[in-house]
Order: structure tokens, then sequence, then C-alpha cells
């Protein structure tokens, strides 16, 4: 019987082991062979590795080098590393030198890496006013 006590402890720790969750929302990501037309919402991070014609609303957008985008983007934080034409918001953009971008960009700070093609207008926002829209 002792032999049952020692199993059940060392299956305990086991079973304690569920999916950690450190509170942050999990990142969505759209790989590179999806296509989606339509507008996306979003709590938490999307890394859009794929195509998307569309709005998208999300607490942080990374567009990655494989990536082609078009439509409004609203975000707190904002990465661009591959093709995007449209209008950006948000209180952080950042244009990685691989960035491709034909558009409009209204931020609190704008970082631009040296090699990013940058076709448009930028302005800076008001204050610091949250670029998403409230629902």
């Amino acid at each position: 019987m002792s032999m049952f006590s020692k199993d059940s402890r060392t299956s305990a720790p086991e079973a304690a082991a569920a999916p950690r969750s450190n509170g942050s929302a999990t990142q969505s990501i759209i790989n590179h062979d999806l296509k989606i037309k339509g507008d996306l919402m979003c709590d938490g991070d999307i890394q859009i590795n794929g195509q998307v014609e569309g709005d998208v609303q999300s607490r942080s957008i990374t567009i990655g080098e494989s990536a082609d985008v078009r439509g409004t983007i609203s975000s707190d934080t904002i990465r661009v590393c591959g093709s995007f034409n449209g209008q950006l918001k948000g209180q952080s953009v950042v244009l990685a030198k691989t960035a491709k971008l034909t558009g409009d960009v209204t931020h609190q700070t704008l970082s631009v890496e040296a090699g990013a093609f940058f076709e448009g207008n930028s302005r800076r926002m008001d204050g610091a006013k949250s670029p998403r829209r409230s629902s």
C-alpha cells in the first residue's frame, strides 16, 4: 500500500503541471499560406505572415516579412517587416529594414530602419489617445 501512496504523490505534481498561464494574452498567427478577406479584431497580439485584405484592430500587430496586408490597421504597437498598403494608426510604429509601406501613418512615435521603403504621409497624434476604436 505504501507503493500506491508514493505513486499518487509522484503523479500529483505532474497533474498540477497543466498548461501554464502567466496572465498575458497569447499571440494569434496568420501563416504565410492563409489569405483573409475581411476585418480582424483581437484583444491580444497578432502576427500576420499571410495575406490580409481588410481592417485589423489589435493591441499589438506584427506584419511579417512574407506578409501582404491591405487596409487600415489600428493598434497600440505596430511593427512592419513585410508589405503594407493602406493606413496605419498606432502609438508606436516601427518600419523594419524589410518593410514596404505605401500609405499614411498616424503615430505617437515612428521608427524607420535604414532600407525600409515608405511612400506616403506621416502624421503625429495629438496627446496620448489610443488609436483603437472602442467597442
